[in-house]
């Protein structure tokens, strides 16, 4: 047997709207068949008195968590919180989409957030849904006993207990032939009994807030029927076809309709109230969300090596990507240091695919040149970088652009806290340094981009998307650019998320005087944001 994720074509697009629609006529249905003046007593007792509605709520509250403990019984690695997560996404789901939909909602969360596959997820949810049928069976046939007088109603509940019975067993057994999850024990079985009888005391609340002296036996077999009876649920919430069956089991009881039906409105508001607060939760917490994580796990820095002096003969290498700067890329490779720290500095240009003299004037000017035979975009020539950069065997890698904004003077003090041993990855901040000329609006979204960096980072940061860089020799091959149109904040997180030890130091910014930047905000938002957010979720 196998199981996977539903046929998208099994719900076509009018079957859907159709049983939205449904719930019009349900509406009314409802609306002209409860008895107004009880429902509204009932709702008025519930708001005041407090107590009573938290009883309800963590009466509620308890049932899943034990349902989500049974879950990882019957899946070991399955966490507990993400069990609940799970749970309270489809139970959510389930309140505002039609057909039950909010079902697949539970194996999806488990597959994107724990890693369990798909096999075993749905296999586990058919499993402990066999549970709930023998469960149900069980405490409503028992209930039938004391909560119905008439002999011909008792047997009707009995029979219906022991088919819902037989039905459960049935479906353990086949799932029993298949090897994806382990078959539920006694604990699991126990813990979804004791769920449902907790659930009960909803039911058995509302009816206090109504007045009606409802024995606990009752409100098991009204919380039974109206289950039950969400198998043939069709508007959102199973509206109409809960309150159906609670009234049913109201009626064998010996409560008027009308009243019963007040009870069991009750009863579904709080579950309503109760399932849509705690599916939004669960679809943030535990992390990873249904939207992936949105910051980087906290991960311990790596120890500084304990190397003997590097060899002075090694060099430092100093990359520039440049795509069309003809015009400043030599004047720029004359004022890279020849020496720092005692370390030769060697000068290389990565030519990202420039239509104009960009390379020959590189060359004219001393600097080793790359040539990209295409324009591939920034992230891509600091990849190429990084690589050419470690091929010359350096004590450190640095980059920073070639129009001129960056000085190549301030190499050492880059490159100085990797040659001490203090960090792995280096960035040069413009607003610890100082800042000739910013344009007002590229200040701003540095800033609002620099802290938002910041918390998905989780750490301080003060220029997130600073254009001079250096790395230690196992920075740089560690180092990964996932997109080709930028490095900043994808480099960043990859690094830190590898323990590499973090480190900036002030420098001077120029605002550039020849060429045009490629960044536009738009463009740079639509590219960057996914790409962060890949990073992020990478593992």
């Amino acid at each position: 047997m196998t199981y996977g994720i539903p046929d998208k074509g099994r719900f076509p697009g009018w079957v859907i709207v159709g049983a939205v629609l449904a719930t019009i006529p349900i509406l009314w249905v409802i609306v002209s068949g409860v008895d107004t003046a009880v429902l509204v007593s009932a709702l008025q007792a519930m708001l005041d008195q407090p107590l009573g509605l938290l009883l309800a709520l963590a009466a509620f509250g308890a049932a899943f968590l034990l349902r989500a403990l049974a879950w990882t019984r019957v899946i070991p690695d399955l966490t507990l919180g993400q069990s609940w997560a799970g749970l309270h996404l489809a139970l959510a789901g389930n309140h505002v989409l039609p057909l039950r939909l909010g079902e697949p909602l539970r194996a999806l969360s488990v597959v994107r957030r724990a890693g369990i596959d798909w096999p075993r997820a749905t296999a586990s949810i058919l499993t402990l849904r066999s549970a709930d049928l023998v469960a149900i069976g069980l405490i409503g046939a028992v209930a039938g006993f004391g909560a119905l007088s008439a002999w011909w109603a008792t047997l009707a509940v009995v029979l219906g207990g022991v088919v819902f019975i037989g039905a459960g067993i049935a479906w353990l057994r086949r799932l029993g032939r298949t090897k994806e999850v382990s078959l539920p024990g006694l604990t699991v079985v126990m813990a979804t009994i004791l769920a449902w009888l907790l659930e009960a005391i909803v039911v058995y609340q509302a009816a206090d807030w109504a007045a009606v002296d409802l024995s606990f036996g009752g409100a098991i077999l009204v919380t039974s029927a109206a289950v039950v009876a969400q198998i043939a649920a069709f508007a959102p919430g199973g509206l109409g076809t809960y309150e159906a069956g609670g009234v049913a089991a109201m009626v064998f009881i010996g409560v008027d309709p009308s009243v019963g039906l007040a009870i069991v409105l009750t009863a579904h508001a709080v579950k309503t109230v109760y399932s849509l607060a705690m599916g939004a939760v669960a679809s943030v917490v535990p992390s990873p969300g249904m939207l992936g994580r949105l910051r980087l796990d906290s991960v311990d820095e790596l120890e500084a090596a304990n190397a003997s002096p590097p060899d002075p003969d090694r060099p430092v290498v100093l990359f520039m990507p440049a795509h069309d700067e003809a015009e400043s890329v030599g004047a720029v490779v004359r004022r890279v240091p020849e020496s720092v720290a005692g370390h030769p500095v060697l000068c290389l240009i990565v030519d990202d695919g420039s239509s104009d003299a960009t390379a020959e004037n590189a060359a004219n000017a001393g600097a080793m040149v790359v040539r990209l035979e295409e324009n591939r975009g920034l992230g891509a020539a600091v990849r190429v970088g990084l690589e050419e950069g470690l091929r010359h065997e350096p004590v450190a890698v640095a980059f920073c652009d070639a129009d001129g904004e960056y000085s190549p003077e301030e190499l050492e003090a880059m490159v100085s806290p990797i040659l001490d041993g203090r960090a792995d990855y280096v960035v040069g901040s413009r607003f610890q340094g100082e800042i000739e000329r910013m344009l007002p609006h590229r200040r701003f979204g540095n800033v609002v981009l620099t802290k938002l960096l910041s918390w998905v980072a989780r750490t301080p940061i003060s220029d997130g998307q600073s254009g001079y860089r250096a790395f230690s020799p196992q920075a740089a091959a560690a180092a990964e650019v996932i997109h080709d149109f930028n490095y900043a904040q994808v480099l960043t997180l990859d690094l830190l998320a590898k323990g590499m030890r973090y480190v900036e130091v002030p420098i001077c910014y120029s605002f550039r005087t020849t060429g045009q930047s490629f960044i536009k905000l738009g463009r740079y938002l639509r590219a960057v944001v996914p790409a962060v957010y890949r990073e992020v979720n990478a593992g």
